[in-house]
């Protein structure tokens, strides 16, 4: 039986929690000055969810004024796209791009395209976004570009239809900066719904609908609640295969079909792998009808 505080009526919003968002500053940053931020606005972010979760609201405030001399989202936002530009490591949808070439290539000289919804949009100038075999529908909680349509995915209504649903999806680092394991869970099962494999009749081409997510190594290499493993048992309960993975220093990313009968089933966040210098990445998956 779950508890009163784990019961909800409905998924938490991306934006639940979120701090308000000033102005970036201006002045250019070093890589480590851009390491530096995000990690300290993760840690913020962690803070405050544990502080909302507890009903701490002197610590939430407290929390916001940090998060705002450092920035605020704006400032995060801008130390994320540096660190994916290209100085600084490329842009994470190229190897989406890569990985779907042999398919992208049977659309030349035809007018299909396959639908993209990339979540946590940063650039209308990323490889997806460019490929012109792609229909990108870009969005994100905090809008940088005109382009980039400001919504909460937990938010975006229900598609009615194939037409409203993508064959693509991106979680491309926002999967972990989601606040809370619950509602990672939440968002991981809310993208099935917004997937299809329905292509136009004289489409010369066959697609298996996918998920491309990246999330930083060190969420399922040195979590004590989530393992590569565990990872895979919880989208394979939801219906997905591993098409193709890869790591590097600092992230894995991962392409994940979606095509087999799901089984749903809850996880709980539990130790599964001990350790005094392990983080507390989790994602948990409730019951349905919790």
């Amino acid at each position: 039986m779950a508890s009163k505080r784990q019961r909800h009526k409905r998924p938490a919003l991306l934006s639940h929690g979120r701090p308000p968002t000033i102005k970036p500053k201006s002045a250019a940053l070093s890589s480590k000055a851009t390491r530096n931020l995000i990690r300290t606005h993760h840690r913020l972010m962690k803070l405050r969810a544990h502080a909302l979760q507890e009903g701490n609201h002197v610590l939430v405030s407290d929390v916001d004024a940090q998060i705002e001399a450092n920035g605020g989202l704006d400032s995060y936002q801008l130390a994320s796209k540096i660190g994916q530009s290209l100085e600084r490591g490329g842009d994470s949808s190229k190897a989406l791009v890569d990985w779907i070439a042999p398919k992208l290539a049977q659309l030349k000289g035809t007018p299909f395209k396959l639908r993209l919804l990339e979540i946590g949009a940063l650039s209308t100038k990323n490889a997806c976004s460019l490929d012109q075999r792609l229909d990108c529908t870009q969005i994100d909680l905090n809008s940088q570009e005109p382009g980039i349509l400001q919504q909460d995915f937990m938010e975006r209504p229900l598609p009615r239809h194939d037409g409203e649903r993508f064959h693509l999806i991106s979680l491309s680092l926002v999967l972990n900066y989601v606040a809370s394991a619950t509602g990672r869970g939440d968002m991981l099962k809310r993208c099935v719904t917004f997937l299809t494999k329905s292509l136009p009749p004289d489409c010369p081409m066959a697609f298996t609908p996918s998920l491309f997510l990246v999330l930083p190594l060190a969420c399922v290499n040195n979590s004590r609640y989530l393992t590569e493993s565990r990872l895979h048992e919880i989208l394979f309960s939801l219906g997905f295969t591993l098409a193709r993975c890869k790591k590097t220093s600092k992230l894995i990313f991962q392409l994940w079909e979606y095509g087999e009968t799901p089984r749903p089933r809850p996880f709980r966040k539990e130790i599964l792998n001990p350790g005094k210098t392990r983080n507390n990445f989790a994602i948990v998956v409730r019951k349905e009808d919790s």
